[in-house]
């Protein structure tokens, strides 16, 4: 770019950046007093994504299925990745999913779903949603019932409730249900009704809630002995 000089030129010199610096340096305001303050960078906090590579090593559960509909057992294994150990940002996430078994009949879907959840987990956000879904998932033959008399609906809502255990266990989801009042009182009835375990009276209906055989009459209302759920409120 032309400058026009209009002036005599009586002097010149060659332009430093040193030189400049330490003008500038100069011209800024001295005191005793000023402190000069360091900036530490701050890690950077990592979120679950997609793009996070698997580690060598992850910590995992491994939870039985057994149902009536197959002499051989399930087991799901959920292995989890920990973000950001050991700061205040420390993270337990759901990273993949494996369901094994010597029954081979369901093997196709299974690997698909196991795929499909483990591609959920690595994406990051909230995964809670997959329990709502796999429960959804009814069995054209009606489902069975576990010991207990809780009714599931299909062995893909099992899976479901074994994901939806999991991720009460690292605290992603809260366990619904009766309060601590509410508990003991159930408690008590199921006591004095002489249920021990997980065993609800014989004669218990099927509770609409929770889908188990622990609905009994209690005060002219049938109320669950196991969610506590009351047509009384």
């Amino acid at each position: 770019m032309a400058i026009k000089v209009d002036g005599r030129i009586v002097k010149f010199g060659v332009a430093d950046e040193s030189a400049a610096a330490k003008a500038k340096a100069a011209d800024a305001p001295q005191g005793g007093a000023a402190q000069i303050r360091e900036t530490r960078p701050t890690a950077d906090v990592i979120q679950m994504h997609e793009q996070l590579e698997r580690p060598e090593q992850l910590a995992g559960s491994t939870y039985k299925i057994k149902t009536p509909l197959s002499e051989h057992a399930l087991y799901v294994t959920i292995n989890d990745i920990v973000l950001n150990p050991g700061t205040e940002h420390e993270l337990r996430r759901p990273f993949e999913i494996f369901i094994n078994s010597k029954n081979m009949e369901h093997f196709q879907w299974i690997v698909a779903l196991t795929r499909i959840i483990s591609a959920v987990f690595r994406k990051g956000g909230d995964v809670a949603f997959l329990v709502e879904e796999l429960h959804s998932v009814f069995d054209p033959g009606g489902g069975y019932l576990k010991r207990g008399g809780r009714h599931v609906p299909s062995l893909v809502a099992e899976i479901g409730t074994v994901i939806e255990e999991h991720l009460i266990k690292i605290g992603l989801m809260k366990r619904d249900g009766p309060d601590e009042r509410q508990q003991r009182h159930i408690d008590e009835i199921r006591r004095e009704l002489g249920c021990e375990g997980d065993e609800f009276p014989a004669d218990a209906a099927l509770c609409a809630q929770c889908s188990t055989k622990a609905a009994v009459m209690l005060d002219g209302c049938m109320t669950c002995l196991n969610c506590g759920d009351s047509k009384c409120g």
